[in-house]
């Protein structure tokens, strides 16, 4: 690690000379290559991600045309655009851990379009040859797909909105109807569609939705893209917490850049990703990827990783939320949370999981372990609380459902998950203390559970949320009952101890 005596440099292209040895830099011609990929969403993940594996490519090979061309739907996305655009779209990627930290600057992305108020500039460019990949990070809520009916939510009033006016699109689906729509007139391949979100089925979801939204919006084209379309699937997986001023402040001190806007991750990265490329795509396999050539090698690989990594995450979150701790690391270590989740994931979702070949089950939920003990991310366990409404239909109530089927596994701990989800949903604290809940459906959702208190009944009737399955199980709502009515009289941490000396 540099000397802490280091003089700070803005980061730029300029700046890149100037930087510390021990950072790595882009040495290629950033000026001399095409947007083979446009990305909508242009989040911590992203660039902690797909970006950083292009930035492989465009470093080890002779490519010139797989740069990155990101993209902001929403207004918010203005924060990003004036953190790259001064940078030259340059970013650091700082990778913690225990042992020490290392910094990469990424030149990957070459251009960044904020869509409000330059539609056309984004669909001219979706439309254009050059565009081969059309790559999203747009979070489950971003899909509008109806969980329980497995449909577009064609009434949500954005959708509304793109399928009957002719004004600037509201959403992803608007956006990509409408360049290719001009693509297939003007008799070009449809570009790929790939999704990068922790989604079960994540290709199939993209083109199901969209190809149903051009249905309405365009038949004659989506006749077209339903032939020859590709969405492949892909599991990803990369813990990539929330940049924080201590990060910009130890990147500046310790190897002398000053990033507006860096991404802090882990070591640790992996991509399965299915071989369907409707028009090209980068040799992603020579910089460490799993591109395998069916949907159901990803479906194995993605089952794992979201019935055990970001189910145990949920179900950290909400427990730990209510009993006061900041910090995953911290969670953890601590003995109680570790044997319930242990306890979890080995009881409750390890016997539903698929054997796949090279893949210890032990050994991945200990790696995962030590992942989330890695004190030197500083993952907060707000961000694991960002989103439930998309988070639990997809990670933890399939796991509880196939239990259900099976009738003599254990749900307990699945239960008590979902447990303190609803009672995170109250938005009053164990001190009396509200606090906002960040996700798409928090107003409804804070006043059904308000409404339901220690009975889960009401929650448990949102249906885009929760299927007769669930709801009409005694078993599981009576586990679901128990847990919730012990989360309001006891608090967190004493449930949990209860959990945990009983399981």
């Amino acid at each position: 690690m540099p000397h802490s005596t280091i003089t700070p440099r803005r980061l730029n292209s300029e700046a890149l000379s100037h930087l510390p040895r021990e950072v790595q830099i882009p040495r290629y011609d950033r000026t001399n290559v095409k947007h083979g990929i446009v990305h909508i969403g242009v989040g911590g993940f992203h660039r902690a991600h797909l970006a950083y594996y292009v930035d492989c490519l465009l470093s080890q090979f002779d490519l010139s045309e797989w740069s990155i061309c990101g993209v902001g739907l929403q207004p918010f996305d203005a924060s990003m655009r004036d953190a790259l655009v001064p940078q030259d779209y340059l970013y650091t990627l700082l990778e913690r851990a225990a042992e020490g930290s290392t910094a990469r600057v990424i030149g990957s992305i070459t251009d960044y379009i904020f869509a409000p108020g330059n539609s056309e500039a984004l669909i001219s460019k979706l439309a254009h040859p050059n565009t081969h990949i059309v790559s999203l990070t747009i979070t489950e809520s971003g899909y509008y797909y109806n969980e329980n009916t497995h449909e577009l939510e064609v009434e949500d009033p954005n959708i509304v909105a793109d399928l009957t006016t002719d004004g600037p699109p509201r959403t992803t689906f608007g956006y990509l109807t409408a360049a290719l729509g001009r693509r297939f007139r003007a008799g070009l391949k449809p570009f790929t569609v790939m999704s990068c979100d922790n989604l079960s089925a994540n290709g199939n979801i993209s083109r199901k939705m969209l190809i149903s939204f051009a249905r309405l919006k365009d038949p004659e084209m989506a006749r077209w893209l339903e032939a020859e379309g590709a969405f492949p699937n892909s599991m990803v997986d990369r813990i990539t917490p929330r940049t924080v001023e201590s990060d910009m402040t130890f990147l500046s001190s310790e190897f002398g850049i000053e990033d507006a806007w860096p991404v802090v991750t882990e070591p640790f990265s992996q991509w399965v990703v299915e071989d369907q490329f409707s028009d090209g795509r980068p040799p992603f396999e020579k910089v460490g990827v799993q591109v395998v050539p069916t949907f159901h090698d990803v479906e194995r690989f993605e089952l794992i990783k979201l019935r055990l990594l970001n189910a145990s995450h949920s179900s950290i979150a909400y427990l730990a939320y209510l009993a006061g701790f900041e910090y995953v690391h911290e969670v953890i270590r601590d003995a109680r949370f570790q044997t319930y989740i242990r306890g979890m994931m080995q009881e409750e979702v390890k016997p539903l999981l698929p054997q796949v070949p090279g893949v210890d089950i032990d050994d991945y939920c200990n790696t995962l372990l030590r992942r989330f003990a890695n004190p030197a991310l500083k993952d907060e366990v707000t961000r694991l609380c960002l989103g439930g409404s998309g988070k639990f239909p997809q990670f933890i109530m399939p796991s509880i459902a196939e239990q259900i089927m099976i009738g003599s596994g254990s749900l307990r701990r699945l239960a008590l998950s979902v447990a303190a989800w609803f009672r995170y949903l109250n938005g009053v604290d164990e001190k009396g203390q509200e606090y906002k809940i960040n996700d798409p459906m928090a107003e409804e959702l804070r006043a059904k559970a308000r409404e339901g208190g220690q009975r889960p009944d009401v929650l448990l009737g949102v249906n885009c949320l929760f299927g007769d399955d669930l709801r009409g199980d005694k078993r599981f709502v009576r586990e679901l009952t128990t847990a919730l009515e012990s989360l309001y009289h006891v608090g967190a941490m004493k449930t949990l101890e209860n959990y945990v000396q009983v399981c």
